[in-house]
């Protein structure tokens, strides 16, 4: 054995030295090279590290680092994960994802396109106006329907999720409870309406406007005449009287 050599080390060696460490492992421990400044020593390990993928031989298992833009991989020619500026696509680390996929830049992989998927449309609505059923002839219905999944960067679009259009009822009287604001309004003014009526002073009983010097003579000749008859009428009465006492 080299007089450098030594078999009494630490950290899973098997062989090793003083100036490049370990050189042997023990058994199912992986050997890996790892960079110190300018120099290169030996280290065993359960698990090959970052940036390394393990190869088992006969003699040796050993630690072989991956690809430059794979951080992690299985084998030369898999990786797993791609360092920073790359996507990952069937083992391989890619400045752009292929035709019909896209770069999800969470995962930093090359996934499918998601379309956007809506469900059928509802049944159309009661045709309404001014949120009532009744009282008009031409209203609005509308129909809705629900986004089932939603598209991912480059998929399609979603489509609208309502649509409404005019429609035409047979004219109808709203039953009670159901009659809309103009029905109200118009209620509430012929009400203040019938109450400002109500509210007019009536005149009966009050001294009548002024007569015209004309009427007021027609009056009082109507009023001597009638006086003149009542007197006749008086004197008849007391010659009939005195007639009858007579002898």
């Amino acid at each position: 054995m080299h007089p450098n050599v030594s078999q009494g080390c630490q950290g899973g060696c098997a062989t090793c030295s003083d100036y490049n460490g370990c050189l042997s492992c023990k058994p199912r421990l992986f050997f890996v090279l790892e960079r110190i400044g300018m120099k290169q020593i030996g280290v065993c390990l359960s698990s090959c590290p970052s940036g390394y993928y393990g190869t088992r031989y006969p003699d040796i298992n050993k630690c072989t680092k991956c690809k430059a833009d794979c951080d992690t991989c299985f084998n030369k020619n898999f990786c797993t994960k791609c360092k920073n500026g790359f996507y990952l696509h069937l083992g391989k680390c890619l400045d752009n994802c292929p035709e019909g996929l896209e770069a999800n830049n969470h995962t930093m992989e090359c996934v499918s396109i998601v379309h956007c998927e809506a469900s059928e449309w509802s049944p159309w609505s009661p045709c309404m106006k001014k949120g009532k059923t009744c009282g008009f002839k031409r209203g609005t219905e509308t129909r809705v329907r629900e986004i089932t999944q939603h598209p991912s960067a480059k998929g399609n679009l979603c489509p609208p999720t309502s649509e409404t259009r005019k429609c035409t009822v047979q004219r109808k009287k709203c039953q009670k409870g159901e009659r809309g604001k103009k029905e109200r309004e118009r209620k509430r003014k012929k009400l203040n309406k019938e109450e400002s009526k109500d509210a007019i002073p009536d005149n009966k009983g009050l001294e009548p406007s002024r007569e015209t010097p004309e009427q007021r003579e027609n009056k009082d000749k109507q009023q001597q005449k009638k006086r003149k008859v009542q007197d006749k009428q008086q004197k008849s009465s007391v010659d009939l009287f005195w007639g009858l006492k007579s002898p």
